[in-house]
């Protein structure tokens, strides 16, 4: 009876890792997801932006309060915003991977130690 419990919850600890991993995955695949769309509304704004004059008013939402600012004191901190939007998706992009990886390289592993 011992002998069939010891491969029952060696099953049940690869299952528990294999969801874990499935789950990390998930959830770096929303964060870009995430990121991605932030990146696109800046991208828009940025592109309305671009024609209008400097002097003209525009508001910006900071903390949940609409700040009225310029277009030229706006555009500079959308441009920092969008290039901290890329970097953070670069980075979420190799860790998205490198879990993939490591996942990959568990399945592997996973599958000689069963085959013992």
């Amino acid at each position: 009876m011992a002998s069939q419990a010891a491969p029952a919850k060696r099953q049940q600890d690869l299952q528990v890792q294999y969801t874990t991993y499935k789950n990390t995955l998930q959830q770096i695949a929303q964060k870009i997801g995430d990121v991605e769309q932030e990146a696109e509304e800046h991208k828009l704004v940025l592109e309305t932006l671009e024609p209008l004059s400097g002097e003209r008013k525009c508001f910006r939402m900071i903390n949940g309060v609409l700040v009225e600012r310029t277009v030229q004191d706006v555009v500079p901190a959308l441009q920092t915003n969008a290039e901290g939007l890329k970097k953070v998706l670069e980075d979420l992009v190799k860790q998205y991977k490198t879990k993939q990886d490591d996942l990959e390289k568990w399945k592997v592993c996973c599958h000689l130690c069963i085959q013992l």
